[in-house]
């Protein structure tokens, strides 16, 4: 556990794959504390967390989930049992949540969902089986306290965020962002499209970022990596990125039809494993759908299988 300004402690879980760590929160109030994410319910998660727990002060008095992803929502049942808390979670994130970790069509929809988008059959369940690795270790909050964009929880406004998931929620107070993967310092947070999401998360994520450098925070908690110390120069660089992303991908395009999975090799490389080449897919889904909206690329179908050209 790390103390941070403003009496925040930080308190690192482990991750099974890459970055590797995720971060928790917790935000000092005059009735307890109120932690922000959970980390992954891992078998030991419990134990893990009775044991930083013991090292501050006083209860834990709520628990917000900013997103429904494994490694921030995983075990929010499992710290609501350890410490009676009640817990908080978005409107839209809840929804969402529940599509993906409790709904035994899912996995069909996304596997008919990566073969329209070109994703060879005898990939497909390559690309699948991460998802089902981390399903067994979400423990969500089954009847959250429900929340929205300008709720406040203990004098922290609740901001949307969406992009990374459309239901993202951060926290905002006296020049301070809980940033969740809003905005991460060292690597760009992944922006997907999914099946039913929304549809430009692109568009999305770069009006969010935005707001954020409007919002003029001196400093950002991310879910992943050290404090940035610059939000709004780092908002300017992820919009900078994306930018260069989207001119990376119209260049990919021409006047005949390709697929999101075809393209994906080309903005991510070949040699992906599995797990972050379903992350490619999704990605290149969502740069190609933010050129149809700019007028830049034409989507189209071609035997089943959805396609992009240049639209020049």
């Amino acid at each position: 556990m790390d103390e941070l300004a403003g009496g925040i402690r930080r308190i690192t879980t482990p991750l099974p794959a890459r970055p590797g760590h995720v971060h928790a929160y917790l935000l000092p109030g005059e009735d307890g504390w109120t932690l922000v994410d959970t980390g992954l319910g891992l078998p030991d998660a419990a134990e893990r967390w009775r044991e930083e727990l013991a090292q501050v002060a006083g209860p834990v008095a709520r628990i917000v989930v900013t997103h429904f992803h494994p490694d921030h929502v995983g075990a929010a049942a499992v710290l609501a049992e350890l410490t009676g808390a009640e817990v908080f979670q978005g409107e839209v994130d809840y929804r969402q949540c529940r599509l993906v970790w409790d709904n035994p069509d899912w996995r069909p929809e996304l596997t008919a969902w990566f073969v329209e988008h070109g994703v060879p059959r005898e990939v497909t369940d390559e690309l699948l089986e991460p998802g089902s690795f981390y399903a067994q270790f979400i423990h969500y909050q089954p009847d959250p306290t429900i929340v929205n964009e300008g709720d406040r929880v203990d004098g922290w406004e609740l901001m949307a965020a969406p992009g990374h998931a459309d239901g993202q929620l951060v926290l905002w107070k006296d020049g301070v962002l809980i940033a969740a993967d809003h905005v991460l310092g060292r690597i760009s947070p992944t922006v997907g499209l999914w099946p039913e999401s929304r549809p430009d998360p692109l568009g999305d994520y770069l009006d969010s970022l935005r707001r954020t450098i409007e919002l003029a925070p001196r400093l950002a908690l991310p879910g992943h990596g050290e404090p940035v110390t610059d939000p709004v120069g780092r908002a300017h660089e992820l919009i900078e990125h994306h930018r260069v992303r989207l001119d990376e991908a119209e260049g990919y395009l021409g006047p005949e039809p390709r697929h999101a999975y075809d393209l994906s090799l080309d903005l991510f490389g070949r040699e992906l494993k599995p797990a972050a080449r379903r992350f490619a897919v999704a990605e290149t889904l969502s740069h190609l759908e933010r050129l149809v909206f700019e007028g830049r690329a034409a989507r189209g179908e071609d035997v089943g299988v959805v396609t992009y050209t240049a639209q020049r």
